[in-house]
């Protein structure tokens, strides 16, 4: 394929002055790290895809990557990545779409990469970083780029919990939905019927202990590790380098790592979460790059994996390394700590009814977490489920480990829409 760097320059949309930023203003911009021109290299992308900064979206200026932006009036498919990616993870699926007749758009979310404008602090106001607020900035995006609407908006793993609340809060604005790797389950059911009960409710504990941390092997989920102080120096100044993590990571949780094969976990007790791989539930004592630390591919490995070369990986490190990862991991303090689910629940009872989409890796684990959620979206979670499908030779990653076949199922699914 083409590859080129980008050549980034100002450009009016309908909307007005909606800005391709060079990168000596990014610079001086940027509050997610001290940048200078230098430490913001230009990416290498496909012929076909460009660049733009969108500044005065909720509080930010979102960087995005476009494809499909020479013909006015296209439909609108947003995509949403995950952690700990960027938009440049949907760069082998982008060209295909716009291809099929659609404004292709892809952020960087809020607190990654290029985007700017968020306190990407741990001891910042880490509730802007909530799935709301996180759907807000999709919303107000979209807007910004004059479409009423997003005929469909695609998330995968963090992106697909984004992807599900736009589709459930927003039916009118979001028509249709694609979620990569991590159903959605419901929404959590709120107390029905406590005020009439005549028996005291029994007092409720004041501290509940994770009851990973009482099993004979001490554990710890990854969210709770994700969600503490030390996870982003752990990880950006680990030992063996945060080129060398990453690339571990990313193996441990793709097709490559022959010790994938999940299945089903028939609850959600302690016991049975156990049987996740370490990257998912952590011995107590281990960091994140101490748990992949061991599965660390070889070098014949590296050479072998097509879907992320090192010049790709390469990526990825240059923008974490400038950033850090405590933008992203800011999302996970508002789940573990119940901003998310509280958001949630004003919507008890509501089903997403907009047409859906689920797609995952054979390998993927992530479609097992949390037990049920898979089968509860099916049943009735997702009312208009048109389209499921477990992919071949892909793990979590499925959209840069097997991007045609994505590709390939996500425009079938936008030819049939009901």
């Amino acid at each position: 394929m083409e590859r080129r760097n980008f050549v980034k320059t100002t450009a009016l949309t309908a909307l007005g002055a909606v800005l391709l930023r060079p990168l000596e203003v990014l610079a001086e911009e940027t509050t997610s790290s001290v940048a200078t021109k230098e430490q913001l290299k230009d990416i290498e992308l496909p012929a076909g895809i460009r660049e733009r900064y969108v500044p005065g979206v909720n509080g930010l200026t979102v960087h995005v990557l476009e494809a499909g932006f020479e013909t006015p009036e296209r439909p609108a498919v947003l995509l949403l990545h995950g952690f700990p990616e960027l938009a440049y993870s949907w760069r082998k699926v982008m060209l295909p779409l716009a291809a099929a007749g659609y404004h292709v758009i892809a952020p960087d979310l809020r607190g990654y990469g290029r985007t700017t404008g968020s306190d990407n602090t741990y001891d910042g106001n880490f509730a802007s970083f909530r799935t709301h607020e996180l759907s807000r900035d999709a919303l107000g995006l979209i807007m910004a780029l004059g479409h009423e609407s997003v005929h469909t908006i695609v998330g995968h793993d963090v992106g697909a919990i984004i992807a599900s609340y736009c589709a459930l809060v927003r039916p009118d604005f979001f028509r249709s939905v694609v979620l990569l790797s991590c159903p959605f389950g419901g929404v959590p059911p709120l107390p029905f019927g406590v005020g009439l009960q005549t028996a005291p409710i029994a007092q409720q504990k004041t501290a509940l202990q994770d009851p990973l941390v009482s099993l004979s092997r001490p554990r710890k989920d990854s969210t709770s590790y994700f969600s503490s102080r030390n996870a982003n120096d752990e990880m950006l100044n680990c030992k063996q380098g945060l080129h060398d993590f990453q690339r571990a990571y990313f193996h441990v949780k793709s097709a490559d790592w022959s010790q994938n094969k999940p299945f089903p976990l028939t609850s959600g007790k302690a016991e049975e979460f156990a049987k996740l791989p370490t990257y998912y539930v952590m011995d107590l004592d281990k960091t994140m790059p101490e748990s992949v630390a061991p599965d660390m591919p070889s070098q014949k490995e590296i050479d072998a994996c097509k879907w992320l070369p090192d010049s790709d990986l390469d990526v990825y490190t240059q923008e974490f390394k400038r950033t850090g990862f405590q933008g992203g991991l800011n999302w996970y303090r508002c789940t573990t700590g119940g901003l998310n689910r509280s958001d949630l629940e004003l919507f008890s009872g509501r089903t997403i009814d907009v047409p859906s989409c689920f797609i995952s890796g054979i390998a993927d684990w992530a479609r097992f977490r949390p037990a049920g959620a898979l089968e509860q979206m099916q049943q009735k979670a997702c009312t208009k489920m048109q389209s499921f499908h477990i992919i071949e030779g892909a793990g979590h990653w499925v959209q840069q480990e097997q991007p045609e076949q994505v590709t390939e199922l996500i425009v079938d699914f936008l030819k049939h829409l009901k």
